[in-house]
């Protein structure tokens, strides 16, 4: 069963079924039945956020650790109940084949492995939730996907922000044309990034600076937030991209990647976005979409929690419900495990990774040339 992603929205439990949006898990699931998540990579964001999320998933459940890290990898296993026999390292990958416990992986390793684990885990017959970015080319990203399509398990990228009620509001106030016509989107995230942080009491060097291992700079951390969201909000793809990159030479922070990257997109509707990423300043984070009658504003609109939206003009709204931040990593999960248990296609499929990286490479590609990518 396929199901388009303006359909398939599941969060706190709903699913679709027969074409219709229900409000519950489908009957004919045993509660009881928990998809195994085997957590690949054990960084600020498995160890912060999608671990804790998993309470919020009733149908997931974390059943082993890949980790190059041995003492890490004890200490949360011991927190989270999972036998010792199911720690690996990245060594013995290939042997989570042999684990009937293990369903599907979710990989939060540095970009420049997501490709080489989705593969492998796929060949293990493995379904697969990878962090975004889905990979740092193009061409990764259809090597993903035609590995999980061969091994017929499913994969699925992580945007949690499609799981999280202030998005989903705001794309349904410019999809019902409440506000009247969408005009100009304007996407912005940044910060200043430290060239080392902290893990369970050691100091680390920040892989994001590294361009072999991150593939790029704010766009290939922050910036696609502002990208996808755009996408997930407007439903269009944009036409007609220009980019500029700004760098201080001085900085020693980035003599690998950028600094600053702003660029620009037209749809097809006619209407146009604006998007800013950095990593050289904290610029907060905001999508905001002016229409011809009202104009909403989602900030903060990435951000693991305390998203708000609010509407000026027009249907006057101020929403910002209760949705802690590990609670978006519980929905995605918990998605992933419908769709395993039900044999759906994910909201968030490969295919929705791989667009991204084409908008990415496009967004790049305007940058080095100085011209508009058509």
């Amino acid at each position: 069963m396929t199901i388009s992603r303006r359909g398939f929205l599941l969060t706190g439990g709903a699913a679709l079924a027969s074409g219709k949006l229900l409000r519950s898990l489908p009957p004919q699931h045993d509660p009881a039945q928990k998809v195994g998540y085997c957590i690949v990579g054990l960084g600020r964001v498995s160890i912060n956020e999608f671990l804790p999320g998993l309470r919020f998933a009733p149908h997931a459940r974390p059943v082993a650790i890949v980790s190059r890290d041995a003492r890490i990898a004890r200490i949360i296993a011991k927190q989270y109940g999972i036998a010792e026999k199911n720690i690996y390292s990245y060594a013995n990958f290939a042997s989570i084949a042999d684990n009937p416990a293990i369903d599907a992986v979710y990989i939060a390793l540095p970009n420049s492995m997501h490709a080489e684990y989705t593969v492998r885990a796929a060949q293990a017959g493995k379904h697969v939730l990878c962090e975004k970015p889905m990979a740092t080319s193009v061409a990764e990203a259809q090597q993903m996907i035609a590995a999980c399509r061969k091994a017929s398990r499913k994969l699925m990228i992580a945007y949690r922000c499609h799981f999280e009620p202030v998005t989903q509001k705001a794309r349904e106030l410019v999809e019902s044309r409440a506000m009247g016509t969408p005009q100009i989107y304007t996407g912005t995230f940044g910060f200043s990034i430290s060239p080392s942080f902290e893990l369970m009491g050691e100091r680390r060097k920040e892989w994001r600076l590294v361009r072999a291992m991150a593939g790029g700079g704010p766009l290939m951390d922050v910036g696609i937030y502002c990208l996808n969201g755009i996408r997930y909000v407007s439903g269009e793809e944009p036409g007609a991209i220009d980019a500029v990159i700004g760098r201080q030479p001085q900085d020693p922070r980035f003599r690998e990647v950028e600094e600053n990257l702003s660029w620009t997109m037209r749809f097809p509707s006619g209407a146009t976005a604006s998007c800013s990423t950095t990593y050289a300043s904290d610029t907060g984070e905001r999508l905001k979409v002016c229409c011809s009658h009202a104009t909403l504003t989602q900030e903060p609109a990435y951000s693991y929690a305390s998203h708000r939206l609010h509407v000026e003009g027009g249907p006057n709204l101020d929403f910002t419900p209760h949705f802690p931040g590990p609670q978006q990593f519980g929905a995605e999960a918990e998605h992933f495990a419908q769709c395993i248990l039900h044999n759906l296609q994910p909201l968030t499929p490969g295919e929705e990774g791989l667009r991204d990286m084409q908008i990415i490479a496009r967004i790049y590609a305007s940058a080095a040339s100085g011209k508009i990518s058509a």
